[in-house]
């Protein structure tokens, strides 16, 4: 197999992907507004975006800056290089992340007005700006890892040796990059939404008793620059490392498996053709998203999204067979093994989503269940809530489980690889419909705030609760790739620290168990000071829209405007502070278990970090999910919103938010973060410990 021409083929699917991005981004920025009124309060929402990312981005380059310096010091000769690559990987998530939220602010003053013609137009501006976060994830991604083997192969040559023992460690270090920004980005995005979302809730609507959104609270531009960096740049650097880190899962474990050199290097390359057929397929799924008047939006966005995954899956066995040929690895496994396998991946990706949707979608048994239990005071709708949150933990780890073993059966540890990229395969449309919710979410507010008629927030409302439902089924496709990523990047990991042979861990060993305990506290570890930088920040922004309040009692009569800006910075400022300790946490557990407790230890720390991690992640995203869609429910009812149940469904949904959009997200960056430092560390620790 030419190894140019497969990366030529991924670069030129990486570039279509970013200009089907550019293109969608012109056509919403065109669009006319027509409201001045919407236009200001769009405009603070925007400048609020902007201004935090780009103080989180330069908090973060010191940090990058050091890690890139500990890779250069650290490895010898060739693999330098590695810190080179993990600046790029950190630029990628960074500029992906970037670039989309910008689209996200502009879109979504253009989807209010959109909405006083309907809900259709409204839909089309919403998915379109999901779609420019969504290719852009996957061009950028795409392109980066080109880019990082071509060099490779440049100035290495095209070897199976080579690619195996530098360049391909040198692309795990872009994955580094990745996940690092990632981790950041969920972090600090997570806490800066939830303060300002707890905040504005708790004063607003339970204390004050204003609706959700009201141009009175002080706290709501805040509430909305959050559903930005948080549910848009925040996701978005999330599923980019998680499809980054599938890839280079897939790459490390194909040119290791047993087979002829030439087997080896397909095997190798085959997950970096596959995600190009991924895009293609994700773009030609963005076309069949056209609302139709009376249609639910979730059936549109199911059309795009099942129509891509249908197109994927009928491309894969004849792109594995052009680029397998009729060789065989791994005692006679050939095309069709590795293809099912994929298609094992895709299939499960769905099933999570689709129960996922069952537990936290509008309308639902469990949410029901939520829903008369409000009616019964805060304590009964927290208690279920957290019940249907545990509970749900039972079928997705059936299927990711079900997804391992049968993958594995069918190809192997590669099978897993490639399951796990099966999952994500289609990721540019699967990041599109849920980048869509927090821009409709956006559409409704600002249509508050700028008094439009109140048709419009029907039709947003109508939009939004279906955001709701694909952000859920999103979390549940970034719970099931982590569970399967991690578990790749464990086995490479594996693999590159016994050299020739796949290292086993037992775990009746001493230094096996006390890493799984070790890592089996670190998700409760870090989702404590996760929630923990939420209360702390959120008390702050409480105090502050009752001082405002106080003092300035014209703001309630509507004779005074509230200071937005002062809300902005204390988001902003607790957030940067509050997601350095977690993040610092997830970092560095790994090289000082690996350098102090040896490789052995450092095994049990990576199996332990990822069953608490995919469980606590599951448990915390439905519960959250479902809290907030119990309390929409309720706010639905004739007379509901500013009833006692009312109020308890807002308890139970401000406990949820730091749930399902800080602490739960970022768990699945956690425990891939975990594994892609261990295996970036890997050859250090065979030379540490000879």
């Amino acid at each position: 197999m030419n190894i140019v021409a497969v990366l030529l083929v991924a670069a030129v699917g990486g570039a279509i992907a970013i200009v089907y991005a550019v293109a969608k981004s012109r056509w919403i920025r065109k669009r006319a507004v027509g409201n001045e009124t919407l236009e200001r309060i769009a405009g603070y929402i925007a400048e609020g975006a902007e201004a935090f990312l780009r103080r989180e981005y330069t908090v973060l380059v010191p940090f990058v800056a050091l890690v890139a310096l500990f890779l250069a010091v650290a490895n010898s000769g060739s693999l330098r290089l590695e810190a080179l690559a993990f600046a790029l990987g950190a630029l990628c998530s960074a500029g992906a992340g970037y670039f989309g939220m910008r689209t996200a602010t502009a879109a979504n003053a253009r989807t209010a007005a959109a909405a006083a013609n309907g809900i259709d137009p409204a839909l089309r501006v919403a998915f379109a700006g999901g779609s420019v976060m969504g290719m852009t994830v996957v061009g950028l991604a795409l392109l980066g890892i080109s880019l990082v083997v071509a060099i490779g192969v440049a100035l290495f040559g095209g070897s199976v040796g080579a690619l195996r023992d530098t360049i391909f460690p040198i692309l795990s270090g872009f994955s580094l990059g990745a996940s690092t920004i990632a981790l950041f980005a969920r972090v600090g995005g997570g806490i800066f939404t939830k303060a300002a979302d707890v905040g504005a809730d708790l004063v607003g609507k339970v204390e004050a008793g204003i609706p959700e959104d009201d141009p009175r609270n002080p706290a709501v531009i805040a509430d909305n620059v959050g559903d930005n960096v948080g549910d848009v740049a925040g996701m978005g650097a999330d599923l980019f490392e998680s499809y980054v880190g599938s890839i280079v899962g897939c790459v490390v474990l194909g040119i290791g498996v047993a087979a002829s050199d030439d087997m080896r290097l397909r095997l190798a390359l085959l997950p970096i053709l596959m995600a190009a057929m991924g895009i293609v397929a994700s773009i030609a799924g963005t076309f069949l998203v056209r609302g139709k008047p009376g249609e639910s939006p979730q059936k549109s966005l199911n059309a795009g999204s099942f129509g891509a995954a249908a197109i994927a899956a009928a491309l894969m066995y004849p792109l594995a067979r052009l680029a397998l040929g009729t060789g065989t690895f791994d005692g006679g496994r050939g095309a069709l093994s590795v293809t099912l396998a994929s298609v094992f991946g895709l299939v499960s990706g769905t099933a999570i989503g689709l129960l996922t949707e069952f537990f936290t979608g509008t309308s639902t048994i469990p949410v029901r269940k939520i829903e008369r239990s409000c009616d019964t005071g805060a304590a009964t709708a927290i208690i279920t809530g957290l019940g249907v949150g545990m509970l749900s933990t039972l079928p997705p780890i059936i299927v990711i489980c079900g997804a391992i073993l049968g993958s594995y059966s069918i190809a192997g540890l590669y099978g897993i690889g490639m399951a796990a990229l099966g999952m994500l395969v289609t990721l540019g449309i699967q990041l599109s419909v849920d980048a869509y919710g927090p821009i409709a979410d956006n559409a409704g507010g600002l249509a508050v705030m700028s008094a439009m008629d109140p048709h419009v927030r029907d039709v947003t409302d109508e939009l939004d609760a279906v955001g709701n439902t694909t952000a859920a089924v999103g979390k549940g496709f970034a719970i099931g790739s982590a569970a399967l990523t991690a578990i790749i990047l464990f086995s490479a990991f594996a693999q590159s620290a016994g050299g020739s042979n796949l290292l086993v861990f037992d775990v009746t060993a001493p230094k096996v168990l006390v890493g799984l305990l070790l890592g089996g506290m670190i998700p409760f570890l870090f989702s404590a000071l996760s929630m923990d930088a939420i209360g702390a920040s959120a008390f702050a922004m409480i105090e502050e829209v009752r001082r405002q309040f106080r003092e300035r009692p014209g703001i309630l009569e509507e004779t005074e405007t509230p200071d937005y800006r002062s809300c902005v910075d204390i988001s902003t400022k607790a957030s940067l502070r509050k997601m350095i300790l977690p993040g610092v946490i997830a970092a560095a557990s790994p090289v000082v278990i690996g350098f102090t407790g040896g490789i052995e230890m450092l095994g049990g720390l990576l199996a332990g970090v990822t069953v608490t991690g995919v469980l606590l992640a599951i448990f915390m995203s439905n519960s959250g999910g479902a809290w907030d869609n119990a309390k929409k429910l309720i706010e639905s009812r004739a007379h509901g919103k500013g009833s006692d149940a009312h109020k308890a469904a807002v308890v139970g949904d401000t406990v949820g938010d730091p749930f399902k959009d800080t602490a739960g997200p970022a768990l699945n960056i956690l425990i891939k973060l975990m594994a892609i430092i261990s295996l970036v560390i890997a050859p250090m620790l065979k030379t540490y410990w000879g």
